[in-house]
């Protein structure tokens, strides 16, 4: 190798607000145009994935975290890179020293942040499903999927940590505790 490499580090970049996939893609196809790959091999949008129950259907929507910033994974001793970076359109430049777009030195996410903006990141690949409401013992539901579906019962007990309720769904006249998961049911205004 010419140049000695410098080290990876994540920096944030402010970009226009709603524009952050726009600058994604360019980012990317940038880096690829000018093969600089090694020095910035990541361009990350930091997002969850929100639960929504939308009219009895299950809807999973993206949202965004940290509007208005991209995460890159670069190593900007690489004029290059960092020259690339700020001319994409879109990019307001990176979060510096003083907290605003300047660009004259970019500063470095200390890891632990790092470590925490990934963590989120990495707890929605586990497919953790973070309902906004959890149930309450004794509230009305409706069963949304499943053999049941579209009868309503009394929540009976919830097990927390596995997602499930018990629900006491009334089936021919007799009552029957029914397991389902969060996802199932859907609260009775």
């Amino acid at each position: 190798m010419g140049a000695v490499m410098g080290e990876l580090k994540w920096y944030v970049l402010r970009v226009i607000s709603g524009q952050e996939k726009k600058v994604k893609t360019y980012l990317e196809n940038e880096i690829e145009r000018e093969k600089l790959r090694e020095y910035i091999p990541q361009v990350l949008i930091p997002s969850e994935k929100v639960y929504e129950m939308r009219g009895g259907k299950k809807r999973v929507r993206e949202r965004n975290f940290f509007p208005g910033y991209v995460l890159i994974s670069a190593d900007l001793s690489h004029g290059e890179a960092f020259h690339s970076v700020n001319n994409i359109p879109g990019v307001i430049g990176f979060l510096g020293s003083n907290g605003t777009g300047s660009s004259k030195d970019p500063v470095p996410l200390r890891q632990s942040e790092v470590n925490r903006i990934l963590g989120k990141v990495d707890e929605i690949d586990t497919f953790d499903e973070k309902l906004e409401t959890p149930f309450i013992k004794g509230e009305s539901v409706k069963v949304m999927d499943g053999p049941f579906s579209g009868f309503t019962g009394t929540v009976e007990e919830i097990f927390e940590e596995k997602k499930k309720l018990n629900v006491m769904v009334k089936i021919f006249g007799r009552n029957t505790p029914v397991e389902l998961n969060y996802m199932q049911v859907e609260k009775l205004d």
